[in-house]
């Protein structure tokens, strides 16, 4: 064998070796849904440092590894128009209109953390605020991503009567994200019924869209399972206070309920 052979089977060897060595990622493109009140970690109200810092972290994890990610943030902890329409005797489309610029708010902070831990960031609304965000325009979202950079979508469709999960289940179709991850606070995934209250509750590891919608599971939005059935989105729902769950997630390991499938 000569040596230009021989150094050739090395190369061949090295490179096979590093492919075992390396994990092969499932999902190279996904959405993160993170709900305004797992940023509240155990205060009642507003955001928790510890909390906030450590998304970051498994954010900065899963970009290094070479995926590419949206985030879409909810503002339940600062203001929920559904709710706090009737509280303040509001109309609801009002109060939407106040809860979307609460999510613009968390997707602010989360952008400062990001941008302190070296992870790049755009911060894009689907309501105008030129001062502080670029408008949500989806192909300057996927150019963004496809430089290695974060897009946090804030301020929902721009539109009430919408909620957070159908904003990322819209925006995991318009990126074509290949994975729909939905982060709870302190829920392992999807249950028959809600284990906060009844702890008899059955945690299904898989589900098809078709049995999230007709067992009425209160996981999210009717209309966001519908959106990512007919765009054959499957979606993961998942406890964010695990560590690392995320990446264990996109390297194919079963964490929480996998909704998919027919």
């Amino acid at each position: 064998m000569s040596r230009s052979e021989q150094l050739a089977k090395n190369n061949l060897v090295q490179e096979s070796m590093a492919k075992k060595l390396k994990p092969e990622i499932k999902y190279k493109k996904v959405l993160l849904k993170i709900s305004g009140e797992a940023l509240m970690g155990d205060k009642g109200y507003g955001i928790d440092p510890v909390v906030v810092h450590s998304i970051a972290n498994e954010i900065k994890i899963v970009t290094e590894m070479g995926v590419k990610m949206g985030v879409v943030v909810g503002g339940g902890n600062i203001f929920r128009g559904v709710q706090q329409s009737a509280n303040f005797g509001m109309d609801q489309a009002d109060a939407d209109y106040v809860g979307m610029i609460a999510t613009v708010m968390n997707c602010l902070v989360l952008q400062g953390i990001l941008k302190k831990a070296g992870v790049q960031t755009r911060v894009q609304t689907a309501i105008a605020m030129d001062r502080v965000a670029e408008p949500y325009i989806r192909l300057r979202a996927t150019r963004h991503m496809e430089k290695g950079r974060v897009v946090i979508f804030g301020a929902g469709t721009g539109n009430p009567f919408f909620s957070t999960d159908t904003t990322a289940a819209l925006r995991a179709a318009e990126i074509n994200a290949e994975l729909l991850l939905m982060a709870k606070n302190k829920i392992e995934g999807i249950y028959s019924e809600d284990p906060k209250i009844d702890s008899n509750a059955i945690k299904y590891d898989r589900l098809t869209y078709d049995q999230v919608i007709q067992k009425d599971l209160k996981v999210m939005d009717t209309s966001a399972v519908s959106l990512c059935k007919n765009n054959k989105i499957p979606i993961v729902v998942f406890n964010f206070d695990n560590p690392r769950n995320i990446e264990k997630i996109l390297l194919g390991e079963s964490v929480g309920t996998f909704v998919g499938g027919e």
